[in-house]
Formats: structure tokens, sequence, C-alpha cells
């Protein structure tokens, strides 16, 4: 397949705009970082962009209940919230990229590709074939 010069940098520029869309977008979901407290406030979990657990604190009055169950449970509630938060946040910044409304089912890392392919066939196979 030959391509001339000018739709060769033109598939070039599409590359590199794309590229600099994705950077943006990683960059974006790794600075956010969400704080959940649980309903007693003796728990707070701080989740990163990707649902990583960055900060747990434990306020020490968590010792006056000896029941571990139900700490435990209290613990992972608190990081999920955070972590649901920390989701919806980072589907925005990819709702920005594929210019989407976001939703609470959107996923940051497999999104902005599936809308790209959806939308936008001929400029994906473009992109892929080379």
């Amino acid at each position: 397949m030959d391509i001339s010069a000018g739709e060769l940098s033109g598939r070039l520029a599409e590359y590199s705009r794309l590229t600099d869309d994705v950077l943006a977008m990683r960059d974006g979901i790794d600075k956010i970082r969400v704080t959940a407290e649980s309903p007693d406030g003796l728990v707070a979990a701080t989740v990163g962009g990707r649902g990583e657990l960055r900060d747990l604190e434990l306020d020490p009055r968590i010792y006056r209940e000896p029941d571990a169950a139900a700490l435990a449970r209290t613990i992972v509630g608190t990081i999920r919230d955070a972590a649901g938060a920390a989701a919806q946040d980072a589907a925005r910044i990819a709702a920005r990229l594929i210019r989407a409304e976001a939703d609470e089912r959107a996923d940051p890392l497999v999104d902005p590709v599936l809308h790209l392919l959806e939308t936008e066939p001929e400029r994906s196979q473009r992109l892929w074939r080379g």
C-alpha cells in the first residue's frame, strides 16, 4: 500500500494528537485522590485514580469495640466508596478525551479506544493498520 507524503504527514499528526490526549488523560487520572470517611467517622480511606489505596486512617476509638469483622466491613466499605468516587472522576477525565457523557459504568482505560472504533472507523483503521 502506497501512501503519499501528505497522507503520511496527516497520519503522524493525528497519531501525535491522539498520543497527547491519551497522555493527558493518564496524567489526569494519576492526579486523582479521593478520600471517603466511614459513617461513624472512625475510618478514612484515600484512593487514587486507578482505585489503588493511597492512605488509610483509623481513629484510635475503633479499639473500643472488639468486633474485628465489623471493623473489616467498615474499612472495606469505606475503601469501596472512595474507589467508586475516584472511578467517576476518572470517567469524567476519559469523557473529555472522547467528548462524551461520563456515566458510572465508564472505564477510563478502555472506553476511549471503544469510542474511537465505534465513531471513527476509518480513522481507527488507518491508525491501527499503519
